[in-house]
C-alpha cells in the first residue's frame, strides 16, 4: 500500500492551525479587553451601552476608587505578602529536598520518593488537613498556608529528575577540589538549573497569588484576607453594599473592572521575564524519571 505524502499539503495545514490559533486568540482576547477598557469606562455607560471596547469618555476615577480603599489596599499587600514569602518557603523546601531525592546514594531514597508520589495520587482531605492545622494551632495564621503547600508532589519529581540529569563528572570536580555538598547545591548546581527554578517559582507564585479556598478555610480575621477574597466579595456584593462614596468616588461596574485588572497585573508582569524558561525548564525535568 503506497503511503500518502503529506509534503504538498504543509502549507494549508499550516494555514488551518495558524487560522485557528489566531481564532482562539481573538477569543480569549476580547473579554480580557473588554475590562480592561470597561475599568475606565463611566458607569452611566457601562449600564446602558453594554458590551463595547472603546469608551467614549475615559476616567480613572474606578482606579482612583481603589487606591484609597483600605479594604483593597489591605488585601493586596496581604496577597504580595503571601505571594512572596510562600514562593520563597516552597521553591526553598522544594528544592533542598528534590535535590537530596536525586542522589542514588541516598538511604531509603526509594521509599521516600513512593511517599511523595502517593501523596501526588491520593490525598487526605479537607477535613483531615483542617483538623491537623487547627491541631497545631495554625489557624487564622499565614502559615496555615505556607505550610500546607510547600511541596508540591509534581514540582518536586520534576525538580528532582531535573537534578538527576546533572553530569556527574562536575559533581566530582568539585567535591575532589574540596567542595562542600551544600557549596556544590548552591555554587555549582542551582545556578545550572536556572530554567526549571524559574519555571517552577512562577507556578507556585500563581498558586500563592490565587490562594483563595485555602485563604477562607484557614483565615478568620478581615484584615489577613488576600486580595482574591475581597475580589469574590466585590464581584457578588450589590454596589449599595459597599460602602459610602470614598473622598467623593462612588463604586461603581468600573470598580470590578479596575479590581480584575490589579489582580492580574503581578502575574503578567513577572511573566515575560520567565517565559523564555518554560519550554527549557519542562523538558529538562522529563528526560529522565
Amino acid at each position: 500500500m503506497k503511503a500518502y505524502d503529506f509534503r504538498g499539503r504543509a502549507p494549508i495545514y499550516q494555514t488551518v492551525v495558524y487560522t485557528l490559533l489566531v481564532l482562539v486568540l481573538i477569543i480569549v482576547l476580547i473579554p480580557f479587553l473588554y475590562v480592561v477598557f470597561a475599568s475606565f469606562a463611566t458607569k452611566q455607560e457601562i449600564l446602558t451601552r453594554g458590551f463595547f471596547l472603546i469608551p467614549r469618555v475615559w476616567t480613572t476615577n474606578a482606579y482612583a476608587y481603589l487606591m484609597v480603599n483600605q479594604n483593597f489596599l489591605t488585601s493586596f499587600k496581604n496577597s504580595t505578602i503571601i505571594a512572596i514569602a510562600g514562593t520563597t518557603i516552597s521553591m526553598t523546601l522544594t528544592t533542598l529536598m528534590a535535590y537530596g531525592l536525586s542522589k542514588t546514594w541516598l538511604k531509603g531514597r526509594k521509599l521516600l520518593n513512593f511517599m511523595v508520589l502517593f501523596t501526588m495520587l491520593f490525598s487526605g482531605g479537607i477535613i483531615p488537613l483542617y483538623l491537623l492545622v487547627r491541631g497545631l494551632n495554625l489557624l487564622d495564621s499565614y502559615w496555615s498556608l505556607f505550610l500546607t503547600g510547600a511541596i508540591a508532589p509534581f514540582n518536586l519529581i520534576v525538580i528532582r529528575s531535573s537534578f538527576q540529569n546533572f553530569p556527574t563528572e562536575i559533581e566530582e570536580s568539585a567535591r575532589i577540589d574540596g567542595c562542600s555538598e551544600f557549596g556544590l547545591l548552591w555554587k555549582i548546581v542551582l545556578p545550572l538549573s536556572k530554567p526549571v527554578l524559574a519555571t517552577f517559582t512562577l507556578f507556585y507564585t500563581v498558586d500563592y497569588w490565587n490562594s483563595y479556598f485555602s485563604s477562607i478555610l484557614y483565615l478568620t480575621s478581615a484584615e489577613k484576607m488576600p486580595l482574591q477574597v475581597f475580589l469574590r466579595q466585590m464581584l457578588i456584593q450589590p454596589s449599595e453594599n459597599m460602602g459610602p462614596a470614598v473622598e467623593g468616588l462612588e463604586f461603581s461596574p468600573a470598580v470590578r473592572m479596575a479590581a480584575v485588572v490589579f489582580t492580574a497585573i503581578p502575574l503578567l508582569v513577572v511573566y515575560p521575564f520567565l517565559q523564555k524558561y518554560f519550554n527549557q525548564g519542562m523538558l529538562l525535568g522529563s528526560v529522565k524519571g
